[in-house]
C-alpha cells in the first residue's frame, strides 16, 4: 500500500472518488457536492485556516486501487485549551481493512505530531461542531444537511485502533404531523404573550443586525462550556452565504426581552434531498436540476442545527415560545413533515430534556472519539456542561 498527500488536482479528484468508491451500492448515502468539500480545504475560503492548517491524503493498494482517505488539521484557536494539545482528523473513508485503516490513522499522528500535538480527536470537522462531526453508529438512514454518514464497520476500525468514546451525540425526530405535549403548548403560549418579550424570525436585508445578535447570544450562552472559543463573524457570512439558495427566512427565530437579543433558534431545509439528485455536481444543468427539484417541494425535512439562550433566561420558556412561532411558520409550509433534532450532545442534559419535552423520538447516534498518542497517559472524557451557568451569568454581570 502506498499514501500521498493531496497536492495536486489529480489527488483532490481521488481524495473525492474514493467516497464514490466505498459507497457504491449503498443507497443511503448522499453524494455531497464536490464544492462543498472543497471549500473546506481551501484557504480563501476556510476562515480555519486563519490560524490553522490541514492536509489530505489518499491510500491505494499495491495495484494502485483507491481504498481510502484521511483528512488531518489543527484548530489552534482550541487545540491548547485541552488537558493536551489536540489535533483532529475527519474526511475518514476505507474499505473495512484494518491495515489500511491504520495506515491512515498512523499518517494523521504523524502529520499532527510534527506539530506538536499529543492526541487527535476523529471524526471531526476542519470547522464548527454542526457540520461533518462523529462517527455514526446507530441510526443508518440517509444523512441530513451537515450530518455525518458512514458504513457501521468504522467504529470496529476506530476503537481498534485506540480511539477512545469522547462524547455521544445524539439526533432526534420530530414528527410535525403530531400534537405537540398540551403543557408544552401551554408554557410556550404564556411566554409569547409576555408584552416584554418579542420574537423575530431572520432576514437578509437586515442580516449584519441579526449576525451581531447571534453572536452575542453564542457568547454569552457558551462561555462557560469547556474550551470555549467564540465564532468568528467571517464564518456566520459564510455560512449564510452558502445557504442562501435553499435557506427560509422564517426558519430561522430570535427572541428579544426589551429589544435585547436572548435566544435564537437555527433550523435549514434539508437540501441534502436535492443534493442526492445532483451526482455530486455543481454545473449548469444541475443548478437548473436544483431549481425544479425545490419547486417540486422535493425538501420535506428541516434539521435544527443551533439553538441558544443566554443563561439569564435559560428555564423561563424562551424555547417553548420559539417553538410556537415556529410552529406557525410549519403549518404554512406542510410539505414538511419531520424535523432532525441534531445534535445534542450527553454533556448538555438541558438541550436533551428540551428534546424530550417537544416530543421528539431517536433518530440517531454519532460518537466523538479521542485518540491519545501516549497510551500511559490517563484519559478523560468530555465534562458535562455545568447547571449552573444561569447563576454564573447573573454573578458575572453583577460584579461588572
Amino acid at each position: 500500500m502506498k499514501i500521498f498527500e493531496v497536492v495536486d488536482k489529480k489527488a483532490k479528484k481521488e481524495f473525492l472518488d474514493i467516497a464514490r468508491l466505498i459507497y457504491k451500492n449503498d443507497p443511503n448515502w448522499v453524494q455531497l457536492l464536490d464544492v462543498q468539500i472543497e471549500k473546506i480545504f481551501d484557504p480563501k475560503i476556510n476562515v480555519f485556516f486563519q490560524n490553522g492548517e490541514a492536509t489530505r491524503f489518499v491510500l491505494k493498494d499495491d495495484n494502485g486501487k483507491l481504498i481510502g482517505r484521511i483528512a488531518t488539521f489543527i484548530n489552534r484557536d482550541k487545540a491548547f485549551g485541552f488537558e493536551q494539545p489536540t489535533g483532529g482528523c475527519g474526511f475518514f473513508e476505507c474499505i473495512n481493512d484494518k491495515k489500511a485503516a491504520f495506515l491512515l490513522f498512523d499518517t494523521a499522528k504523524e502529520w499532527l505530531e510534527k506539530r506538536e500535538m499529543k492526541a487527535m480527536d476523529g471524526p471531526i470537522n476542519f470547522g464548527e461542531n454542526d457540520n461533518f462531526w462523529g462517527l455514526l453508529v446507530d441510526g443508518f438512514t440517509p444523512a441530513s444537511i451537515g450530518m455525518q454518514y458512514n458504513p457501521p464497520y468504522y467504529k470496529e476500525l476506530f476503537e481498534s485502533y485506540g480511539f477512545k468514546f469522547y462524547f455521544e451525540q445524539v439526533s432526534n425526530n420530530l414528527d410535525l404531523t403530531k400534537k405537540f405535549p398540551e403543557r408544552f403548548w401551554k408554557i410556550a403560549k404564556w411566554v409569547s404573550e409576555k408584552p416584554e418579550y418579542n420574537f423575530k424570525h431572520f432576514g437578509f436585508d437586515n442580516i449584519e443586525k441579526f449576525i451581531n445578535d447571534f453572536l452575542e447570544i453564542y457568547k454569552n450562552a457558551w462561555e462557560f462550556h469547556e474550551n470555549f472559543i467564540p465564532i468568528k463573524i467571517d464564518d456566520v457570512k459564510t455560512k449564510l452565504s452558502d445557504a442562501k439558495a435553499f435557506i427560509k427566512e422564517e426558519f430561522i427565530w430570535f427572541a428579544y426581552h426589551n429589544d435585547e437579543p436572548i435566544a435564537f433558534l437555527v433550523m435549514y431545509p434539508d437540501v441534502n434531498q436535492i443534493i442526492k439528485h445532483l451526482n455530486g455536481k455543481l454545473n449548469l444543468w444541475s443548478k437548473i436540476k436544483f431549481v425544479w427539484l425545490k419547486k417540486r417541494k422535493t425538501m420535506t425535512r428541516a434539521r435544527i442545527v443551533i439553538m441558544g439562550v443566554k443563561p439569564k433566561y435559560q428555564r423561563s420558556g424562551i424555547e417553548s415560545a420559539i417553538f410556537w412561532h415556529m410552529d406557525k411558520v410549519m403549518k404554512k409550509n406542510p410539505e414538511y413533515t419531520d424535523v432532525e433534532l441534531s445534535w445534542v450532545g450527553d454533556f448538555n442534559p438541558k438541550m436533551s430534556a428540551l428534546h424530550e419535552s417537544v416530543g421528539a423520538t431517536f433518530a440517531k447516534r454519532h460518537i466523538t472519539y479521542r485518540c491519545l498518542f501516549n497510551e500511559k497517559q490517563e484519559y478523560h472524557r468530555s465534562t458535562i456542561i455545568p447547571t449552573d451557568t444561569k447563576e454564573k451569568a447573573i454573578k458575572k454581570e453583577k460584579n461588572k
